[in-house]
C-alpha cells in the first residue's frame, strides 16, 4: 500500500477490522446473518477504492469511488442494527462507527473533488 493514499490505507485497515469483528460475532455470539452483511460491505469498501485507484478513465475512479461511499453507508447501518440489538457492546460499537464515519467523510470529500473539477 502507498503511504500517500490516505483511502487506501485507511479503508484496508476498516477491512481487517471488521473481518476480525466478523470472527468475534460468529465465535462467541453465534452471530451468522447480521454479520455475513457486515463483512461482506465492510470489506467492499476496501475493494472498491482498489477497484478506483485501478480504473481507467475518470469516470471509472469516481463510479468506484461512489460505490466505496455506498458500501460505507451500508457497513454504518449494519453497526448502527448491531448496537441496537446488542450484538456488540457500545465501546465495541462507537469504535467501529469512528473508523467507519472516517472513512465515509474521506470518501465524500473524494467524490466532491471528482465532480466540482473540470478536466
Amino acid at each position: 500500500m502507498s503511504k500517500d493514499n490516505i483511502i487506501q490505507d485507511k479503508s484496508f485497515d476498516f477491512a481487517v477490522r471488521v473481518v476480525k469483528l466478523y470472527r468475534h460475532l460468529t465465535e462467541n455470539k453465534k452471530e451468522y446473518v447480521l454479520s455475513k452483511q457486515l463483512l461482506r460491505s465492510g470489506t467492499s469498501i476496501g475493494a472498491n477504492v482498489e477497484e478506483a485507484i485501478g480504473g481507467q478513465t475518470r469516470k471509472d475512479f469516481g463510479t468506484k469511488i461512489n460505490l466505496a461511499y455506498k458500501e460505507a453507508r451500508e457497513t454504518r447501518y449494519w453497526l448502527r442494527l448491531m448496537k441496537a440489538t446488542d450484538y456488540l457492546s457500545e465501546s465495541e460499537a462507537n469504535s467501529m462507527l469512528n473508523d467507519c464515519d472516517e472513512n465515509l467523510k474521506i470518501l465524500a470529500a473524494i467524490t466532491k473533488t471528482i465532480y466540482t473539477k473540470k478536466d
